[in-house]
């Protein structure tokens, strides 16, 4: 631990000092006898100072945790000597919350005993934390000296976005070769009815339909659709954000990534995910519960950073994103890098579908007329870059405050059902 006087030390040594300079001044000895207590205080005290020694640890109940949920954090002081009264701060990070106990805190040690510091921490908002950085200050039994010292017993914390709520997923207009939940446009073995043909050597008489073959004096069977999986990329614009205090655009972003990840996993998808922005950074496609890990560690790990690495970059290498694979890209439309790219794939042939994080709401109070003029351009812009998808055949959904992912999602339902396919 580091050491300092404290105030009362001073103003000892202050009122020792005084009364001696009195007694010369005024010559009168009797004042010596005055300023010998306070001068011996002060001289015990620097004589038997000694730096405490405290021994402190960090326990988090659980390491991985959902934004909005509690947490349990004890702070376990061991066996220590030289600290009576010890001044206790647990240092968090943006992002959690003392939601029970009090930090900072003082506690009373006696040489010896173990003591344990309970605190109840409220997870605010989703990241990758570490938790455990202590501030301690410790006194004499005179009060005289100040110790202070910083543990570092971090530990790390994960926060996941909540999940938003999803009704119906999107299908993918083509579908791999494995099984899923998704009905391909293929015939083949499957549950799905298609339609029937005449029998042939070879086939099966549970496909008999027994029906059309009374009615047309000859065997007819029935022809069904295969049931696949398909592989969906969720793309995220991390170009550039728009921020309000707390509030950005790329937290709605990372709960529906989060979100959608989950859900199509669920139903057996291979699911990947591209951060598109300073740096490219990607998952391929993989399907199971290690897999929805890996991309939501991947999300934690995502921020806004200005980057001139790869300032020009505006294409999607071809081999990160599989062949047929279904895009969903989550986007605020600020940065035309982004609309470029998405652009691109359209063009290479990928099913794409973009759902726009509207950065509206995170814009202030206009003030004057000037400000009203460029917010009413800035506005007509962002159309002209929605018309560009629109006129490519891509589908554009605004999710904003005002509504939900699901009613975002149905409204790509039914523009997809209701599109005509289009030359790009």
């Amino acid at each position: 631990m580091t050491r300092s006087a404290s105030p009362k030390l001073g103003a000892y040594s202050g009122l020792a000092a005084l009364s001696l300079l009195a007694a010369l001044a005024l010559r009168r000895p009797e004042l010596v006898l005055l300023a010998a207590p306070f001068a011996l205080v002060a001289a015990v005290s620097t004589l038997q100072v000694r730096a405490p020694r405290i021994e402190v640890g960090v326990e988090l109940d659980r390491e991985r945790a959902l934004e909005g949920e509690t947490l349990d954090v004890r702070i376990r002081f061991g066996s220590g000597e030289g600290a009576e009264r010890v001044d206790v701060f647990l240092e968090l990070p943006r992002g959690l919350e003392v939601e029970e106990g009090t930090s900072p805190s003082t506690l009373q040690l006696v040489d010896g005993e173990q003591r344990l510091l309970p605190l109840r921490l409220r997870c605010a908002l989703w990241g990758a934390f570490r938790v455990g950085r202590v501030h301690l200050r410790a006194h004499d039994h005179f009060g005289m000296f100040r110790h202070e010292a910083v543990v570092d017993a971090r530990q790390p914390l994960k926060v996941y976005p909540t999940e938003e709520a999803v009704r119906s997923l999107l299908r993918p207009s083509e579908t791999q070769v494995f099984s899923g939940n998704h009905v391909a446009r293929q015939k083949a073995e499957g549950i799905e009815f298609a339609d029937i043909r005449p029998f042939v050597a070879g086939d099966r008489a549970r496909h008999v339909n027994w029906r059309a073959t009374a009615r047309r004096g000859e065997l007819w069977v029935n022809e069904h659709h295969a049931e696949r999986n398909a592989d969906v990329v969720i793309f995220l614009d991390v170009f550039a954000e728009a921020r309000r205090g707390e509030r950005s655009t790329l937290d709605p972003a990372l709960r529906a990534a989060a979100s959608l990840a989950a859900r199509y996993l669920r139903q057996r998808d291979r699911v990947g995910f591209v951060s598109f922005g300073g740096t490219l950074n990607w998952l391929l496609p993989s399907t199971g519960a290690r897999q929805l890990y890996r991309i939501v560690d991947a999300m934690l790990d995502t921020q806004i950073v200005l980057s001139y690495a790869w300032q020009d970059l505006v294409v999607v290498p071809r081999r990160t994103l599989p062949p047929q694979a279904l895009v969903l890209a989550l986007t605020p439309l600020l940065d035309d890098r982004a609309a470029t790219a998405l652009l691109d794939l359209r063009a290479r042939g990928f099913d794409l579908v973009v759902i726009e994080i509207s950065p509206l709401g995170y814009v202030g109070p206009k003030r004057g007329e000037a400000q009203d003029i460029a917010y009413r351009l800035w506005r007509l812009r962002r159309d002209a870059v929605r018309g560009r998808f629109e006129r490519a055949g891509v589908p554009v959904t605004v999710w904003n405050d005002d509504s939900s992912l699901a009613a975002a999602m149905e409204e790509v339902g039914t523009f997809r059902r209701q599109a005509r396919a289009a030359r790009v």
